[in-house]
């Protein structure tokens, strides 16, 4: 009589109580980011972005406001900036540079 309860007992934990086997599929999403890295540079008054073509470069003052915005058309371009003597935060895309006319 025990070993039919035992046997009872294994056998409906054995096919209730185990979980059920699954298989999940991964789906793997490989994205290329075929992006070229902004540099931006200055010299003088001249500023030289490169890798932003079809970007917008905007030009701050240290206050904040804005004092210029230009689409830059080509990948590697210059531009003269006629601005006063002193320091002015560039920004095309999401980079971000600090630069300093003399």
């Amino acid at each position: 009589m025990i070993k039919n309860i035992l046997f009872f007992s294994l056998a409906s934990v054995l096919i209730f109580g185990m979980p059920g086997v699954s298989r999940a599929e991964s789906a793997i999403e490989i994205i290329d980011n075929d992006y070229q890295t902004v540099t931006i540079s200055v010299q003088e008054s001249v500023l030289h972005v490169t890798g932003a073509n079809g970007q917008i470069l905007q030009i701050y003052n240290v206050a904040g406001m804005m004092i210029k915005s230009i689409k830059v058309d080509s990948n590697d371009r210059r531009y003269e900036l006629n601005l006063n003597k002193g320091c002015y935060i560039v920004k095309v895309g999401k980079t971000v540079r600090k630069v300093s006319i003399k």
